[in-house]
């Protein structure tokens, strides 16, 4: 299956979509892009439970494409993307359309990006958990930038992957600051240490009721 549920772009209009900001000034490699941003909670989907997720990038230069990966499955996602200037104003040249499976792990995205003012890409996707529960969606991001001279012959560029790292907004936890590009296991598994604690628990009770065993044998001698 390769559609996706309907998307709810020009929402993210009203938003204040302040984003991770790139280095200033034009990236002059496009093998070498600037590229930041960040993922929120998204806004609601008509018909779709599932949680909603929304990224927002720039980039220091042109592409005519990217690709957004969950390292949780996504079970959805916007088809079509918007791009907005700083100001929140919808860029009307540039926008964006994706394809993909779902449920999947990966959106792909063609379309134009100018990239002359860092404007804002705006998109979601879905997932079946939870937007704050350990581990925390921390989807990257590769982009992708092709030209073709008069000849026809195409040249292409990829830049990334990038972290858009942990939600934003989800309360402070064990793995916070933590991205899935720092390897750390913990980004992408869920933590052991609550089922350790209740195993030792579980010794110090045995061992406390052996040693009232033992008191009450004694008492009856």
């Amino acid at each position: 299956m390769t559609l996706a549920r309907p998307a709810l772009a020009l929402l993210a209009a009203v938003f204040a979509l302040a984003i991770t900001a790139p280095m200033a000034g034009a990236s002059a490699n496009a093998n070498t892009y600037d590229c930041g941003g960040h993922i929120e909670a998204g806004p609601p989907a008509p018909g779709d439970d599932d949680t909603q997720v929304q990224y927002v990038f720039a980039c220091g230069g042109p592409i005519t494409g990217y690709q957004i990966q969950p390292q949780i499955g996504h079970t959805g996602f916007s088809t079509d993307v918007s791009v907005f200037d700083q100001q929140n104003n919808a860029i009307t040249t540039d926008s964006f359309t994706c394809n993909g499976d779902f449920p999947g792990w990966g959106i792909n995205c063609v379309g134009k990006y100018t990239g002359d003012k860092y404007g804002k890409i705006v998109g979601s996707f879905a997932i079946a958990t939870k937007l704050c529960d350990e581990p925390r969606v921390d989807p990257l991001l590769t982009v992708v930038y092709a030209t073709a001279d008069s000849k026809g012959v195409v040249t292409q560029y990829i830049s990334g992957p990038y972290d858009l790292g942990r939600p934003r907004g989800c309360p402070a936890s064990a793995n916070g600051g933590k991205t899935r590009l720092s390897g750390d296991p913990s980004t992408v598994t869920p933590t052991t240490k609550p089922a350790t604690t209740k195993k030792k628990a579980k010794a110090k009770t045995k061992a406390k009721k052996k040693a009232t065993a033992k008191k009450k044998a004694a008492a009856k001698k």
